[in-house]
């Protein structure tokens, strides 16, 4: 890719001056003739140097056909380009019924600042569990991680959320529990208890409310 500067004629001759843009990676042939017709690039063009002006939309077809498309794991399925909802946070917490409040709480923090809470067990659009959690973090403008207990699925799938690049909020009711690795990471402390999780809302409510603007 490369612009054009200047462009004379000079006895019948056709001489340009052009630049190559360094920052954009060469686009391979394949990319090209995947787009040969939109491109309205014939066969024989692929073989010979040559200069020609074509009738269509360079940018349009080349930002279609050679967007940036983003590793994809194995043991569990990403689209292709992320479509991230606005208003969805997920949280991250056990399977356990001890935790409910604490969702609950979560649920009610974010409805406030008009955004919309889940977690994986609210939704069944898969076989495996692990695709819907995957799922929900990937579709989420943020995330709530409860580290209480260790919990290793929690754990896992906090670093899913840090390598898709969302944005965690970690919580606990035991700083202890709060990994190594995670400890230079700012996090919410809170008890299960009604003046706790009053006092989690209150802690959590202008973070989400910032996300929400």
């Amino acid at each position: 890719m490369g612009t054009i500067a200047h462009a004379r004629i000079e006895r019948g001759t056709v001489t340009l001056d052009y630049t190559y843009d360094l920052a954009i990676p060469s686009i391979p042939n394949t990319v090209l003739q995947s787009a040969a017709v939109d491109l309205d690039i014939v066969g024989f063009e692929f073989v010979h140097t040559h200069w020609s002006v074509k009738d269509g939309d360079l940018f349009r077809t080349l930002i279609r056909t050679t967007q940036l498309r983003r590793q994809r794991p194995r043991v569990f399925q990403i689209p292709e380009h992320e479509n991230i909802e606005p208003a969805l946070v997920s949280a991250l917490m056990p399977f356990h019924p001890r935790f409910d409040p604490v969702y609950a709480t979560l649920q009610r923090v974010a409805q406030g600042t008009a955004l919309r809470c889940r977690r994986a067990d609210d939704i069944w659009e898969n076989p495996a569990v692990m695709q819907d959690v995957v799922s929900l973090i990937d579709r989420s403008r943020i995330v709530i991680a409860d580290c209480t207990d260790r919990n290793p699925n929690v754990f896992y799938e906090i670093g899913i959320a840090h390598t898709l690049g969302r944005d965690v909020i970690l919580i606990t009711q035991n700083n202890a529990d709060i990994p190594f690795d995670l400890r230079h990471l700012r996090y919410v402390h809170y008890l299960n208890n009604g003046e706790g999780l009053e006092a989690l809302a209150v802690a959590l409510q202008p973070r989400l409310a910032a996300v929400a603007q």
